[in-house]
Parts: C-alpha cells; structure tokens; sequence
C-alpha cells in the first residue's frame, strides 16, 4: 500500500506504559506501541488490514497508507491501556448521531464481524504459539471473543436474555441486539448508569473483534 500523505483524524490513549492511536472515523482501526510515535506507526501499518473491512462494508477507504495524523484529542489511560486495551472514552465518541451515521458504524461492525468469523473459518484448531509460548488455540479464542462481547452488550444496557451466552448458537441473536441498539439511538453520551455511548461501544467491539481476527491470521 503506498503512502497517503493526507492527515488521518486520531485520538490518543495513553497509559504510563502503552499509547493507542485510534482512527476517529474508523471504528476498530485502533494499533497501540510504546509510545505515540509506535502507536502510529503500528496505526498505518494496519490500514491495509482495515482496508478489508471497509470493503466489506462498502465504504470507500483510503488508496494508501497514511504518514501523517491530525491528533484530534488525548485521553489519559489507565491500568486497561498498559494491559493491552483501549479503556478511556473520548469525547468524539459522545457526540449525537445521524442516521446515516449509525448505520455507517453499524456497517463496520458487521464487517469486523465477518472478517473475525472468517478467520476462524480458515485457521486450524491449534494455532502457533506466541513468542513467550502462550496464547489462546482457536477455539479458546472465538470463546473468549463471543463471551467479552456480552459484556460489552451489558455496557450498551442490553437486557440479560438477549446477551446470554450458552452456545455459539446464541451469538447471532446477541449481535443483532447490538446492532439494533445501535441503529435506534440518537444521543451519543451513554448514561447515568454507566453505559457506554453508542459510538465508543461500536469501536471497542470492533477493535477486540479485529484485534484477535489478526491474531488468528497471523497465527494461523
């Protein structure tokens, strides 16, 4: 992919170990590193990976990897971030929706979802270890992946019954829950019990989706 040399709009996390770089406009195209400046190296390395998934979901999508960023906002991390998880919500992701607007970041979605799925499709049962010998096989993965979206669900305020998850049968039901409560909101702030906003819900699911879609490519 050659390079872009438009800006790309990003918000910054950082931690006192880890910094994400997430792509405001691109849920799930979210890369963290040492510090800023890996985070959005590993940001524009991934575009042609995240290429896929805006295909998918029929939306047009840069010709090339970005070299340089337009940093929106920071937000100050916490325990999650130097874990390995974007945890901070910025104030973009608070922000009312349109329309059109939900139904775009609920096309990604969907598309993160597929190319997770699709992953797991073409990857053999064991998969190869990391570097310190661990990590999940694939089916320890799509376990862990459909169980951490019922809870993101509990953040989005989605009932109990329709984010139970006893088999991957289950799945599907849970993930059009999503999408509807998605598709049916209109303000953007979340609420006084806790819950995520829509738009951060969105991009967190696709990046934990994403995220371990690569693994399984690359481990695969």
């Amino acid at each position: 992919m050659a390079a872009d040399q438009t800006p790309l709009p990003v918000y910054l996390e950082s931690g006192s170990r880890r910094v994400f770089a997430c792509a405001i406009d691109w849920p799930g195209w979210s890369r963290s590193g040492k510090d800023e400046s890996t985070a959005l190296d590993a940001l524009a390395a991934s575009a042609g990976r995240y290429a896929v998934v805006a295909k998918r979901a029929k939306l047009a999508f840069p010709a090339a990897a970005p070299t340089a960023f337009e940093i929106v906002e920071e937000v100050p991390g916490s325990a999650t971030t130097d874990f390995g998880a974007p945890g901070s919500v910025p104030d973009v992701d608070r922000e009312s929706m349109t329309a059109p607007q939900a139904r775009r970041i609920a096309g990604l979605l969907a598309a993160a979802w597929w190319t997770f799925e699709r992953a797991v499709a073409q990857a053999p049962q064991s998969l190869r270890k990391g570097p310190r010998g661990g990590g999940r096989d694939r089916d320890a993965m799509v376990e862990h992946v459909h169980n951490a979206e019922a809870e993101y669900a509990r953040k989005l305020g989605i009932p109990a019954g329709q984010r139970k998850i006893v088999s991957g049968a289950d799945v599907p039901a849970m993930r059009a829950a999503i999408t509807a409560m998605v598709l049916g909101s209109e303000s953007g702030a979340g609420d006084s019990a806790g819950n995520w906003p829509p738009r951060y819900a969105v991009r967190r699911i696709a990046w934990h989706v994403l995220d371990h879609a690569w693994e399984i490519e690359d481990r695969g």
